[in-house]
């Protein structure tokens, strides 16, 4: 059992990240192991703190958030930012959903894609200039755990929009189970409360973080079943983007208190 789990830990990990794990495959893995994307999100959340602090050493605030970003990026192959690009692109404009779908698929970038990425990214960056830098840590590794479980709750709530059968990734097409999705949840969870305990005053931004995320995939969630009648990969890319900014303001919102 636990040598399955941790197989799907890398699973996760590689489908994710660039970060070169061999752990074998077999395509009923990649629907289980969305159970652990948020961990996949500390990961990732951890090094862009990690980052963050070192470069804060030597630079200015804006140019450590900026390497910080750049770190991040590149650990995921800007996996989620392209996801987020393409849902600008595709519910941007007044199509029909078969025409968004369509556009989905498409490689290119288009204005609302363009826009859509210069926009969540300068917030993103804004935020964590004008927090402290250990604040801006905290918020990192939280916002892309929560982010990341936000979109893995839309996996099991809701259905795929698309033709199965062309999905990248056929096996998140299909909706995980509740344990799975309960899994993930408690990874977020779990990092909340390790903030907590490292830092007491921080629980206020904490359950601010789990409450914002909720929201917004609540919010996403409506969107995409107006839109299109329910998920793609493309839009839970986007989910994980929006979740994310909304986390980092959130935090951001309780610095003057």
């Amino acid at each position: 059992m636990i040598r399955h789990e941790l197989r799907l830990i890398g699973v996760a990990l590689q489908f994710l990240t660039r970060v070169p794990v061999r752990v074998g495959f077999d395509p009923s893995w990649l629907n289980q192991s969305a159970r652990h994307f948020p961990l996949v999100g500390a990961f990732v959340g951890a090094l862009g703190a990690l980052v963050l602090w070192a470069a804060s050493l030597v630079f200015p605030s804006a140019v450590a958030v900026g390497l910080s970003m750049v770190a991040t990026v590149l650990l995921t192959g800007a996996f989620h930012e392209d996801g987020l690009a393409d849902t600008c692109d595709a519910l941007g404009g007044a199509v029909s959903r078969e025409r968004a779908l369509e556009i989905m698929k498409d490689s290119r970038i288009g204005t609302y894609g363009a826009l859509g990425l210069l926009l969540v990214l300068g917030l993103k960056a804004a935020t964590l200039v004008a927090l402290p830098p250990a604040w801006a840590m905290a918020a990192l590794l939280l916002a892309h755990t929560v982010s990341r479980a936000a979109a893995v709750a839309l996996i099991r709530l809701l259905p795929y929009a698309g033709d199965v059968s062309q999905a990248k990734a056929k096996p998140l097409a299909e909706r995980i189970s509740t344990g799975g999705l309960l899994v993930g949840l408690a990874w977020a969870v779990m990092v909340g409360l390790a903030l907590i305990a490292w830092q007491a005053g921080w629980w206020p931004m904490v359950v601010t973080a789990w409450g914002v995320a909720a929201l917004g995939a609540w919010v996403c969630g409506r969107w995409f079943v107006r839109r299109l009648g329910g998920i793609t990969g493309d839009t839970l890319g986007a989910t994980q983007q929006l979740t994310e900014l909304a986390v980092l303001l959130g935090w951001l919102a309780w610095l003057p208190r």
